[in-house]
């Protein structure tokens, strides 16, 4: 709830307003102008000091920033009726005349015209985002619950709000030889990013589930880097010089109390459990694309213990490098430390995430400097289920 209100008040799109200026569904926008209109009427017959019916002028304009276009419309004839009304029927001071019945009539024709042209744009950008959010969803498919004998959940919040969607990426492949888990994040922001993210989720998909070593996956995803930076630098693109970090997991069935990790220069992800939260190793590589930078083999395989009841917590950039208004970093894992202390149920992956999410947000004030993605696992002690 706290994620989804700081969200609407601090990106001030269009579904953002609309949601605020709802109730139960049904928009409430009309009733603001209508109020308006009440209270200037109301003050012109009880006050004749001055002309406050002429304030009608100002009805039409509340209602272009608001509400549709025939509502606008609809509020430039009932204003200019109310004033020709008070002008001509009242008549408990001298009529204003010509004038001002021309300034009524020429504002109200002109916030019918500002709202059409802002219901446009608003369409415009509707659409866009409609647009973004396939795009995201292709690249951060849609996972199945108890996905290859996994628990889950992920949230992923984009720092281009506009576009809602970025270089952070995330999925579960589950296969003959384990299932395995990628989380990561490209570096820089915008389509480009989306593109290299899109490439290194393809391949992933494939060699998690074909390959039988970690570590040949582990190559595939850094070839594949260094192929697509090739393929940009070709085309003359500025960004052909990105990387990622990532977080690569291997779960397997025949080791239920140990896990199989790889580093690309990612922070190293937390095990929540019953005894507290501890890093799941301190150690790690290069950044996916950087590989070529080192002797001897590009990565390196750790096994480490992860308990049957311990869920793993990964997050980017955007959850480590949230400041609040002072400057101060989020402590992610301080926070759950103290949530998991409290109640060992918030170690559930769903609870997990949104204790995370919510607690960025409350700590930048809504204000993300980059793309944020908090994904959790835990095993479901089922057997994973593969095609």
């Amino acid at each position: 709830m706290l994620g989804r209100l700081v969200q609407a008040a601090g990106r001030g799109d269009a579904a953002s307003r609309h949601e605020l200026l709802s109730v139960r569904g049904h928009s409430v926008a009309w009733l603001f102008p209508l109020l308006l209109l009440v209270a200037i009427a109301a003050a012109d017959i009880t006050t004749g000091a001055f002309e406050i019916i002429s304030w009608t002028v100002l009805v039409p304009g509340v209602a272009a920033a608001i509400c549709g276009v025939r509502t606008t419309a609809v509020y430039a004839l009932v204003a200019l009726v109310v004033y020709v009304f008070a002008d001509t029927v009242w008549q408990h001071r001298e009529e204003t005349g010509l004038p001002g019945l021309v300034l009524v009539a020429l504002a109200g024709g002109i916030s019918v015209v500002v709202a059409a042209l802002r219901v446009g744009g608003e369409q415009r950008m509707l659409h866009m985002r409609d647009i973004a959010e396939t795009t995201r969803r292709t690249v951060l498919r849609p996972l199945p619950v108890g996905f290859g004998g996994l628990e889950h959940a992920a949230a992923y919040l984009s720092s281009d709000t506009e576009a809602r969607v970025g270089g952070d990426f995330y999925d579960i492949q589950p296969g003959p030889h384990g299932t395995r888990v990628l989380v990561g994040d490209v570096q820089g922001k915008g389509l480009g990013a989306v593109d290299t993210a899109a490439a290194l989720l393809g391949t992933f998909r494939e060699a998690a589930y074909h390959e039988p070593d970690l570590a040949t996956v582990a190559e595939r995803l850094e070839l594949r880097m260094q192929r697509h930076r090739a393929h940009t630098a070709a085309l003359g693109h500025l960004d052909g010089d990105r990387f990622a970090t990532a977080v690569l997991v291997g779960f397997s069935e025949d080791l239920p109390d140990t896990v199989d990790v790889v580093l690309f220069g990612h922070d190293p992800p937390l095990a929540v459990g019953p005894d507290g939260v501890r890093p799941l190793t301190d150690a790690g590589g290069l950044p996916l694309g950087m590989g070529d930078l080192t002797p001897g083999p590009p990565v390196s395989v750790r096994r480490l213990v992860l308990a049957a009841d311990e869920t793993l917590l990964v997050v980017t950039d955007g959850v480590t490098e949230a400041r609040d208004p002072e400057g101060r970093f989020y402590r992610h894992g301080e926070d759950v430390a103290r949530a998991v202390a409290g109640d060992l149920s918030n170690a559930a992956p769903a609870r997990l995430v949104a204790l995370v999410r919510d607690g960025t947000l409350r700590h930048s004030r809504g204000r993300l400097t980059d793309d944020t993605t908090v994904f959790a696992v835990r095993r479901t002690g089922r057997p994973p289920e593969w095609p």
